[in-house]
């Protein structure tokens, strides 16, 4: 049953340490066994956890984090989502993500706080606009809405990017995707916290994996800091710790972990009313509903699990900021953090099963992990229920590295937007 709150009764509970409010989701004891355990309690995971109780009717189901709830990447992202990938098999699985985000807040009942702004891609020469305008023909034989935009379109609808005449990468064009936008972070995940915990699911905090737990060759479950927990088929889906759990299963998979910069600035009155991306300087902008200038770039290619950043990269990603809007010279900064992202060869995700038989992997989604939360908990949700792939998932085994059937979309995941 959906509890409505007036005003003032979220005053006094605010005032009272809100001890009249019952807890979104349970916190029980982890049971001995269950049909799945899901290891990592970001968005990834907790969607997966959902979809195995509503579609596949999977009851018996716990997700284990050694932290909270969305304290990884799903927490550190700049909350973009978007389907403007270039291979069909992208597109397929990035584009279900969309439209699942389109109807998430009413079938979780849960405000994501989805805003479907747009996405702008600025083209700086001639050469990037016959190449956008493949971009945007690849997307629209896929299915997906796209269109090129002309330097005049651009400035009409963000008249304080640089048009100067001698700017460093003037502006062409851009690809334009209207669907794409933001979604609130937070939000995603405990929304889909609340209703797999309304289907029965058992969501465990603080609860560290130690070992695998393998009989026969086989995992059959996890020894952690709260015990020994069994299970039929155990999920990976860790992020940036997706190599770390790996050789804890005794394999290594081809994923480098890097950090991602991203900041905030000081709110200011609403400026400008999309996803602006410029590949050229490598960083991406946008406007939350606070007012704050989202921002991030490129990642920094120095191999770390670091979460907090450091200026050099932060130096980057700000002077391709001041490039694109020398207006926000003035701004200050309110908080600057890092993220850390798993990478695979061709920056594509991996599904399947492992090395390891009975332990499955949802990783190496590198800087699209936020936003193909709806449609990665989909597929692997499909796998763990039934041990196979999904027919969008089947393109991103793990075997892809070994016969050499890449999806490389480093075009389009290169930058984190």
């Amino acid at each position: 049953m959906t509890r409505h709150y007036s005003a003032l009764s979220v005053i006094k509970e605010g005032l009272n340490g809100q001890k009249g409010w019952a807890p979104a989701w349970r916190s029980p004891k982890p049971a001995k066994q269950y049909d799945v355990v899901i290891i990592g309690g970001g968005g990834q995971g907790l969607a997966t956890a959902y979809y195995l109780a509503k579609t596949h009717g999977v009851k018996r189901v716990a997700v284990i984090e050694r932290g909270w709830l969305g304290g990884g990447n799903t927490g550190r992202n700049t909350t973009a989502i978007r389907s403007n990938y270039y291979y069909p098999e992208s597109t397929a699985l990035y584009d279900l993500s969309l439209r699942l985000y389109e109807t998430l807040g009413r079938e979780l009942n849960y405000n994501i706080m989805l805003s479907q702004r747009g996405m702008m891609q600025i083209v700086s020469s001639p050469g990037e606009m016959e190449m956008a305008a493949r971009q945007v023909n690849a997307m629209q034989i896929n299915g997906v809405e796209a269109r090129l935009m002309d330097r005049s379109e651009v400035q009409r609808r963000v008249p304080i990017f640089n048009f100067a005449p001698d700017a460093r990468y003037p502006v062409y064009g851009a690809i334009y995707q209207e669907r794409a936008g933001v979604a609130r972070h937070d939000a995603v995940a405990w929304g889909y916290a609340r209703a797999a915990d309304a289907l029965g699911v058992d969501i465990l905090q603080q609860c560290e994996v130690q070992e695998f737990l393998t009989e026969g060759g086989r995992c059959v479950g996890v020894a952690t800091s709260k015990g020994e927990i069994r299970a039929e088929r155990v999920g990976m889906a860790v992020a940036g710790s997706s190599g770390v759990l790996a050789a804890k299963a005794g394999f290594r998979l081809p994923i480098t972990s890097y950090t991602l910069q991203a900041c905030v600035s000081e709110p200011v009155k609403p400026i400008f009313d999309t996803v602006l991306v410029s590949p050229m300087t490598g960083t991406y902008v946008s406007q939350s509903d606070k007012g704050e200038m989202v921002i991030g770039g490129g990642l920094d290619r120095v191999p770390s699990y670091g979460q907090r950043g450091n200026l050099p990269q932060l130096e980057t990603v700000l002077s391709g900021l001041l490039e694109m809007f020398p207006v926000f010279r003035q701004l200050r900064l309110l908080r600057q953090w890092g993220g850390t992202v798993d990478v695979t060869p061709d920056s594509s995700p991996i599904f399947g099963e492992s090395p390891l038989p009975g332990l499955y992997l949802n990783g190496g989604w590198g800087t699209g992990g936020f936003k193909a939360i709806p449609a990665g908990g989909t597929v692997f949700a499909h796998i763990l229920a039934t041990g196979g792939h999904h027919e969008i998932s089947r393109p991103f085994d793990l075997n892809r590295f070994r016969t050499g059937h890449l999806l490389d979309e480093a075009a389009g995941a290169g930058i984190a937007h």
